[in-house]
């Protein structure tokens, strides 16, 4: 039987074939060298896994995929000084791959191939801007990422000299960022997450349904929003975990492009605001780190964000934020499956219709299938290792490779968005200013509630746990 192609069964393929090269280069090939290495080093009174760096580790593989990420460090007034020869090099090399890659799935997915690589070069050659004004110094400290630049930049030129409409078939926005959510399963490590126990169990599975429920009870009974759609991708954004629920939530309920790109764009601004807000203000009361970075990784919305929010508070706060948000991340899948089910049953339901198990599986965003592998594969794996090991080559190698990728990718995605937008198809999502006091509402519910669960949680039922982090 011939395998059938979709855009899901790509974005998998696309995440495990990065992975696997990963895999390959940081861990396969140096394994037995960096085990020897790292027993002698380890007997060491001081030893510290997390900085310790292996010569063993360096391998012609590893070299060349560390070349396709050379990052753009800070710049102030010159932006030409954040580049050099090495990142341009990079930059051509990595989007010709890229392009190679989807080019690849897109043949097999029966579209054309040339008007979609003069796009991506397009795509791409914005995505690098994007990178290039995130690493301005000001914008930085303010906490404007790429995520941010990158949907503005697309929307600019969209709404501005366009481009050409042969070219949209390069906006595969949905099938970046499922690529990179595979490569975000990676991340989800269940080890990291047992680490810290019930009291972030709690605070990200207790918290989130309630604000997600309340919030689209609020924008359907209160505010009365006419697109359901919208309202729980909306609502899935602000509680869940942000680009990366909207996305499964808005594959799930099919909603349209410009919903989806509300809610994204709601998201990727309250995110720069409270990436800076919060651990001012955790600071300026004096709030303890372990419950500042319970709050920040319950309430804020990207990975990214929470870890730099995290950086500002201190280690502890840092490691307490990102694994709240790793656990939050955990529900991608069940949030996809839930809503899958809910809108089959309830939403698009005809009278006299009977919701059948297939109606459900041909809703449900198969590429959380592959989150959810990735996810059980490499927490089984991170495990197996000598804790060590898993630091060194999981950590420290596998995840720093991966997580770039996914960022890129991610990055790609949001330039699609903001290129594939119109101001005026986006404006009508606005009707009323409803997104906004919807977003609004469910993020102050959030913060309370996340700030007294992880209070009840980690100081009052749980002490003995946070004494110990």
């Amino acid at each position: 039987m011939k395998m059938q192609w979709s855009e899901d069964t790509f974005a998998i393929v696309v995440g495990l074939a990065i992975l696997a090269l990963a895999a390959l280069a940081y861990i396969i090939l140096p394994y037995g060298a960096v085990s020897a290495e790292l027993a002698l080093a380890g007997q060491a009174a001081t030893f510290d896994a997390a900085a310790w760096q292996p010569s063993a580790a360096a391998n012609g593989l590893t070299a060349a995929l560390e070349q396709l990420l050379v990052g753009l460090p800070r710049w102030h007034l010159n932006p030409f000084a954040a580049f050099s020869g090495a990142s341009l090099a990079a930059f051509v090399m990595l989007s010709a791959i890229l392009a190679v890659l989807f080019g690849v799935g897109l043949r097999l997915l029966k579209e054309p191939l040339a008007p979609f690589l003069k796009g991506f070069a397009l795509v791409s050659v914005v995505a690098l801007l994007a990178y290039l004004l995130a690493a301005q110094n000001e914008f930085k400290s303010m906490g404007l990422g790429y995520a941010l630049w990158a949907i503005i930049l697309g929307l600019l030129i969209s709404n501005t000299v366009g481009i050409p409409e042969a070219w949209r078939s390069a906006l595969k926005q949905e099938l970046f960022i499922k690529a990179g959510l595979v490569l975000l399963g990676a991340e989800v490590l269940f080890g990291k997450i047992l680490a810290i126990g019930l009291p972030g169990i709690f605070v990200a599975w207790i918290v989130t349904p309630i604000v997600l429920v309340s919030t689209y009870w609020f924008g359907q009974k209160i505010l009365r929003i006419e697109s359901k759609t919208l309202n729980i991708t909306i609502s899935a954004d602000m509680s869940v975990c942000g680009v990366s629920a909207a996305i499964a939530t808005a594959a799930a309920c099919k909603a349209k492009k410009e919903e989806l790109t509300t809610a994204i764009g709601l998201s990727m601004v309250f995110t720069s605001v409270m990436m800076v807000a919060l651990p001012a203000f955790i600071n300026a009361v004096g709030m303890p780190e372990v419950l500042g970075g319970a709050w920040i990784g319950g309430t804020i919305d990207a990975t990214g964000a929470v870890v730099a929010a995290g950086a500002f508070l201190g280690d502890t706060a840092l490691n307490v934020a990102a694994t709240i948000k790793m656990i939050q991340n955990i529900l991608i899948g069940v949030l996809a499956f839930a809503v899958a089910v809910y809108w089959s049953a309830r939403v698009d339901k005809t009278a006299g219709q009977t919701v059948t198990a297939v109606e459900i599986w041909l809703r449900f965003p198969k590429f959380v299938l592959g989150f959810i592998a990735v996810s059980a594969f490499f927490s089984l794996l991170y495990e197996r290792l000598d804790s060590n090991l898993s630091i060194v080559l999981i950590e420290n190698g596998l995840l720093e490779f991966s997580s770039d990728m996914r960022s890129w990718l991610f990055c790609l995605a949001f330039v699609s968005i903001g290129l594939a937008t119109n101001f005026k198809a986006l404006s009508a999502q606005f009707s009323g200013g409803k997104p906004f006091i919807l977003y609004i509402c469910g993020q102050s519910l959030n913060l309370c509630l996340t700030l007294l669960m992880a209070w009840l949680m980690f100081y009052q039922v749980f002490p003995e746990i946070t004494n110990a982090l």
